[in-house]
């Protein structure tokens, strides 16, 4: 999971996530400058992490949304920590 977590902008990605960001726009806005390769390569890296769920609403166009998993909302208290750290 350390391995997981020290990529750049996968602790902000699990931090918006967890303040209630789930679609992709809503990431790239609440991050800033992202780039959106990198977005999409992070979220992909955290769904195979076990950390995010991406769930597709048939609908037109299709909509994707990132869902915490169990083990994304047991990191609360970590992110949360960082959080309260960096502000310090």
């Amino acid at each position: 999971m350390a391995d997981l977590l020290e990529r750049r902008y996968a602790v902000s990605i699990l931090y918006a996530s967890h303040q209630g960001c789930t679609r992709f726009g809503e990431f790239r806005q609440a991050l800033g400058e992202i780039p959106p390769g990198t977005l999409a390569q992070r979220l992909v890296e955290l769904e195979r992490g076990g950390v995010l769920r991406r769930e597709v609403t048939d609908a037109r166009p299709p909509r994707v949304e990132y869902v915490l998993t169990t083990d994304g909302v047991r990191l609360r208290a970590l992110i949360d920590a960082l959080a309260a750290w960096a502000r310090a």
